[in-house]
């Protein structure tokens, strides 16, 4: 990767659709051009600053310099490699207000009432703003904000819950959304009962991650489970989440469950080999803590802690902005699980082009066909409306999830 000398284009004062103009802040949108060696074009990024306006030309320069290198990581490919075609920064926008009132709404990621995930360039520049992330170039999300519940950094990550206009509250983990009120059950369900029907009464289950708790709520479903264990490496992740998502969080309150605070990698390089009967990588996208969690070591780690013919179900990004990494995943998978490797996606409309991916594995032993459940849940007594009613997953969904279009088993070339 290379990227050009900036160019910086000044605005007069903060503009906003849904808002006044605010004469306290001088926007500075900075223009950069990325070019991907393994592209033929170039990306073209723009990070907005809000500064406020009495500073000085050297005070602006200074603080925008001083910014540059913060936030993500250099991404590693599958063999703990850098990863040369990801920017090795996040440059995000930052909001200065001087008025207590206005500070307690006012977030990195929050610019004139809006979070922003994804960011880029636009041909509207001065009226919506976005702070650049490398993991999705070239595209905006933007969610209307009503307030902001709680901000703080753990050791690990900042966390960020606010109150939006549509899709009530959000959980956001570095600036990355994890999951809203309206639309966490499209990837919780799926994620949790795509392994657990694909095979007969599973007992013994592993969720790596998950601090929220929504996969535990859907791992109860299924009364043949005994053992729950669930390893987050972020404890203000669930204490967050019982504070402000109790939908979520009540999957902590069944007896099953045996929390485990720590590092997932140690964790499972101490546990028995052959232990449980699924696994579940409910992880948050591959930067920050998460990173270790989609290279081959940890792969052949969970390999080994499941007995023959037992399942993995492993989040893998979305079809239409990842299908190198999902290349990479899966012909990773291939060479450790020697039973079956599938891909399968669902919608979640908060996340990045609308999808979300998981990679579908199974050991060597009894056969495992994950595109037909041999374990229904509508056959599940209490399943359907256990702690609450199923909203999106069925064995019709089960199947369909499935279901390729041609592109992406054009460019992934290993399903």
């Amino acid at each position: 990767m290379r990227a050009s000398c900036s160019t910086i284009f000044f605005l007069p004062s903060f503009v906003s659709t849904p808002k006044p103009q605010h004469p306290l802040f001088t926007v500075i949108c900075v223009k950069s051009n990325i070019d991907y060696h393994t592209h033929t074009h170039t990306h073209t990024f723009f990070t907005t600053y809000l500064i406020p306006t009495g500073w000085s030309w050297r005070i602006k320069r200074k603080y925008m310099e001083g910014d540059a290198g913060r936030d993500l990581g250099c991404q590693k490919t599958m063999d703990g490699k850098a990863n040369e075609d990801i920017p090795s920064c996040c440059l995000k926008a930052r909001a200065f207000a001087p008025d207590p009132e206005l500070q307690a709404n006012c977030h990195a990621t929050v610019v004139s009432g809006w979070f922003s995930e994804s960011r880029s360039s636009s041909d509207d520049v001065a009226k919506r703003m976005y702070f650049n992330n490398p993991m999705w170039p070239g595209e905006a999300h933007s969610l209307a904000v009503e307030k902001i519940l709680f901000k703080e950094k753990s050791e690990y990550q900042e966390v960020l819950v606010f109150e939006s206009t549509t899709y009530g509250k959000v959980l956001v983990l570095d600036g990355i959304l994890q999951l809203s009120e309206k639309d966490e059950c499209a990837y919780q369900e799926m994620i949790a009962h795509l392994p657990l029907c694909s095979i007969k009464s599973p007992k013994n289950v592993l969720v790596v991650g998950g601090g929220d708790g929504g996969v535990l709520r859907e791992i109860s479903r299924h009364s043949s489970v005994e053992l729950i264990d669930i390893c987050e490496i972020d404890k203000m992740v669930i204490d967050v989440s019982k504070k402000f998502f109790p939908e979520l969080a009540v999957g902590f309150e069944d007896s099953r469950v045996h929390l485990h605070v720590g590092d997932a990698v140690e964790f499972i390089r101490n546990v028995p080999e052959g232990k449980y009967d699924a696994i579940i990588v409910d992880s948050s996208d591959p930067v920050g803590p998460a990173q270790e969690l989609v290279e081959q070591p940890f792969f052949e780690m969970l390999a080994r802690a499941l007995r023959p013919g037992g399942v993995l179900c492993n989040m893998a990004e979305s079809m239409w902005l990842h299908t190198h990494l999902i290349q990479d995943m899966i012909s990773v998978c291939q060479k450790i699980f020697k039973g079956s490797v599938h891909y399968a996606w669902t919608s979640v409309p908060t996340y990045p082009s609308g999808v979300i991916g998981f990679i579908l594995c199974s050991t060597e032993g009894p056969p495992v066909d994950f595109r037909n459940p041999v374990n229904p849940i509508e056959k599940l007594e209490g399943a359907l409306d256990h702690q609450r009613e199923l909203k999106f997953y069925n064995s019709q969904m089960h199947k369909a999830a499935f279901a390729l279009p041609p592109f992406v088993r054009k460019e992934v070339k290993c399903l």
